[in-house]
């Protein structure tokens, strides 16, 4: 009788197990996040600025300059060296993931430029790394949104 009931036992713990592991094995489904399209609008100031890896920022007054994106168009307040010197239109390589912008000046040709797109301190910042005419020469832009 003893030897029947522990039998009964192990049986008893084996259907459980068999059955935690049955209800265990679900297969869950994992949606994608999907990543937003990036949004530029707005109206974008020089926080920072190279030549040639040479802080430009204090020996230069960036303080006018100013683009502002609104829709698919740019519009440039104050001349420095840039990517174009007049409003147009821009758009992204890939509105997800850009690694890439092109400048469409009114009139003129499409100037494109590496792309970054970071976050610091929890403010989205914009990296524009370009060269203006000589190849020699080249400038990295980092814009912060316009208060």
């Amino acid at each position: 009788m003893k030897s029947k009931c522990k039998w009964n036992y192990v049986g008893i713990v084996i259907v459980a197990m068999l059955m935690m592991v049955w209800s265990s094995c679900k297969v869950e489904k994992v949606t994608p996040i999907t990543e937003p399209n990036k949004q530029l609008s707005g109206s974008w100031k020089v926080l920072k600025a190279t030549r040639n890896g040479t802080d430009l920022t204090a020996g230069y007054d960036f303080t006018k300059f100013r683009i502002k994106f609104e829709g698919s168009n740019y519009t440039l307040t104050d001349e420095l060296p840039f990517l174009v010197y007049e409003n147009g239109s821009f758009g992204l390589d890939d509105p997800q993931y850009p690694f890439k912008i092109t400048f469409t000046p009114t009139g003129g040709s499409a100037a494109s430029t590496a792309f970054n797109y970071p976050t610091v301190d929890g403010k989205r910042r914009l990296e524009l790394n370009f060269s203006s005419g000589c190849t020699q020469t080249t400038y990295v832009y980092t814009l912060v949104e316009a208060e």
